[in-house]
């Protein structure tokens, strides 16, 4: 059985959005954070070799860039692992390796968690974090928190998100202040 991790970049204040969404005002906000050392801890918490598990959103946004992308260990990562796509128009995929989750997220998911094969990382796609972590499908969240408040925004985790406990695994910092925190799923909430 393959694990499932949640990664995210966010500001302080919880907002993942990006350029290129939704007239976003904040174009490419994590561009003056990033370094050759934030890169290859990034690339590291990949392992090396995975597969993807994406909304239909992510997945038109980057299958617009990174099969056009210059091979690095990134590009050629991301373009050689399956992409497991939650849509409603499967035939309209094109970047490959593919295959569409089904009607059932639920299930679908559960179904390619249990093979043997690569872990699956989620990238993005943020309105299937709160399901994964309802359905206890997920089993890590690496989070990349840079030194910004956005104060508008989507958020990671939407209002309605399941009270969950997490564990801390590593924290890892790169000299521009950027915090590469990685957690381990725990269960329901704690509570004194």
């Amino acid at each position: 059985m393959r694990k499932l991790k949640i990664m995210e970049h966010i500001s302080l204040d919880g907002v993942i959005q990006s350029s290129g969404e939704d007239d976003f005002p904040y174009s490419d906000w994590t561009v003056p954070y990033r370094t050759p050392a934030g890169r290859e801890e990034i690339i590291a918490a990949h392992g090396g070799s995975f597969d993807l598990l994406l909304g239909r959103r992510t997945y038109d946004m980057w299958s617009g860039f990174w099969p056009k992308a210059p091979s690095s260990p990134m590009a050629d990562g991301l373009n050689a692992a399956t992409k497991y796509v939650v849509t409603h128009r499967p035939e309209s995929l094109e970047w490959g390796p593919f295959e569409d989750l089904g009607p059932d997220i639920v299930e679908g998911i559960r179904r390619i968690k249990s093979q043997d094969a690569p872990d699956l990382i989620l990238w993005g796609s943020s309105t299937l974090t709160s399901t994964l972590l309802e359905h206890g499908l997920a089993d890590e969240v690496l989070l990349v928190v840079y030194p910004v408040l956005l104060g508008t925004g989507k958020r990671f985790f939407a209002e309605g998100t399941p009270p969950r406990s997490f564990e801390l695994v590593s924290t890892k910092t790169t000299p521009t202040g950027i915090i590469l925190s990685l957690y381990k799923v725990a269960g329901p909430l704690k509570t004194g």
